[in-house]
C-alpha cells in the first residue's frame, strides 16, 4: 500500500458532511504536531484561515511544510506556556499543543505541566479577548487506572498525583479546571474533548516519543524484537487519526456540544500483546516479542463509553484497526525512503 495523505484528508471532509468553517477564523496552538498539523489541513480545506503556533518542542516543521505557501495559512514559532499577543481577532482557539508520550513524562515533566496550564491560560486569554469558541483537547489519562470499564466522562478518575505519569494526567485535570472556570466566570463557549489512543501518519516514530504503535511498526520494520511491557495484558482501544479529526471539528462546530466533556476514543479494547503480533503479520516481519516490566502506574485497561459522543455529535469511530495499522505502516516506509 503506498501513502497519499490526501486520501485521509478526502475521507474526513467526507464524514464531516455539511459542517464547514468557512471564513472562520481559528488558532490551532500545537498545529505543527501530529493531531494539530491534521486539523490546519482539514481546516484549511473547509475554508477556514488557519493560524497555527508551535514551538516544535514535539512538533515536526516537516508536518506543515506542505503549508508553507497557503494563502490562509500563518504559522508563528512560541512557546505558548508564554505571553502570545494576538492582534487579529479570531472566532475559535483550539488548544492541542503538549507532549503526549509515557517516555517524555521522565524528560520533560515541567514543559508538560506549563504547556496544560500556563498554555492553557494564555490560550483562554486570546480567547477571552475575541469572545472565541474554545475547543481543549484533554485526555484519557485524566481517568488515571479505572475502575468503571468503559469509562463515562463522569468518572472522577483514579491518579495518582506523585507518579511518573502525575505531570501529564493532574496537568490536564488542572488545564480542565480552567476551561471550566472560564466558561462559568467569563461565559466563554468552550468544549472539552477526552482523546483515547489515537494513531495514523505523522506521529512522532523517533524513540523519545516511543507511542507503542509507531514504535512496534519501526521494531517490525528494521527485524527487531517488539518490546512488550509485563505480559501484554494490558488493554488499549486505538482511534485512527480521521476519526479523532472528524470527532474533534464536530466537538467544535455542533452547538449541542457547548460546553460538553465528551470522550473521543474507539471501542475496540484489544491485549497490547494482541497488538504487537497484528504489527508483525501487517509488516511481513520475522521480529521476535521480548519482554520487559510493566512501567510504575501503567493503566491496565483503556475503553471509552462514547455514549454521549454518538448521541451529542452523531460521531462513532469507523475505521478499522487493520485498515489504520497499513496506512500507517505505508507512511512509516515513506518516512524511511
Amino acid at each position: 500500500m503506498t501513502f497519499d495523505p490526501r486520501e485521509e484528508l478526502a475521507v474526513i471532509r467526507k464524514n464531516l458532511g455539511d459542517i464547514s468553517f468557512e471564513d472562520q477564523r481559528v488558532l490551532v496552538t500545537g498545529g505543527a504536531g501530529f493531531l494539530g498539523s491534521w486539523m490546519c489541513d482539514t481546516l484549511l480545506t473547509s475554508g477556514a484561515q488557519v493560524l497555527c503556533i508551535d514551538n516544535f518542542a514535539s512538533g515536526q516543521w516537516s508536518n506543515i511544510r506542505h503549508l508553507a505557501d497557503h494563502e490562509r495559512f500563518c504559522f508563528i514559532e512560541h512557546d505558548i506556556s508564554t505571553p502570545l499577543p494576538v492582534d487579529t481577532p479570531v472566532d475559535y482557539v483550539f488548544h492541542m499543543a503538549s507532549r503526549a508520550s509515557p517516555f517524555e513524562f521522565e524528560h520533560f515533566p515541567i514543559q508538560i505541566l506549563k504547556a496544560n496550564t500556563m498554555g492553557v491560560l494564555t490560550a483562554l486569554g486570546i480567547a477571552k479577548k475575541y469572545g472565541a469558541n474554545v475547543l481543549y483537547t484533554s485526555t484519557s489519562e485524566v481517568y488515571g487506572n479505572p475502575s468503571v470499564v468503559p469509562t463515562p466522562e463522569s468518572y472522577y478518575g483514579n491518579v495518582n498525583c506523585v507518579g511518573p505519569r502525575g505531570c501529564y494526567d493532574e496537568a490536564k485535570r488542572c488545564g480542565e479546571a480552567y476551561v471550566v472556570a472560564y466558561r462559568r466566570q467569563h461565559q466563554l463557549k468552550t468544549r472539552i474533548a477526552r482523546i483515547f489512543n489515537t494513531y495514523g501518519p505523522r506521529i512522532r516514530m523517533d524513540g523519545i516519543y516511543g507511542r507503542v504503535i509507531p514504535r512496534f511498526i519501526d521494531q517490525a520494520l528494521n527485524g527487531e524484537p517488539l518490546t512488550v511491557f509485563g505480559e501484554g495484558a494490558q488493554t488499549r482501544s486505538f482511534t485512527y487519526v480521521t476519526d479523532q479529526i472528524e470527532g474533534l471539528l464536530r466537538l467544535a462546530a455542533l452547538d449541542a456540544a457547548e460546553g460538553q466533556v465528551i470522550n473521543i476514543g474507539n471501542t475496540n479494547e484489544i491485549t497490547v500483546l494482541e497488538l504487537a503480533h497484528r504489527v508483525i503479520a501487517r509488516t511481513g516481519s520475522a521480529s521476535a516479542i521480548s519482554f520487559s516490566p510493566l512501567p510504575e502506574d501503567d493503566p491496565l485497561r483503556r475503553n471509552p463509553d462514547i455514549t454521549k459522543a454518538r448521541e451529542i455529535l452523531g460521531w462513532s469511530p469507523r475505521a478499522a484497526l487493520d485498515y489504520g495499522l497499513m496506512r500507517t505502516i505505508a507512511w512509516m516506509k515513506s518516512q524511511v525512503e
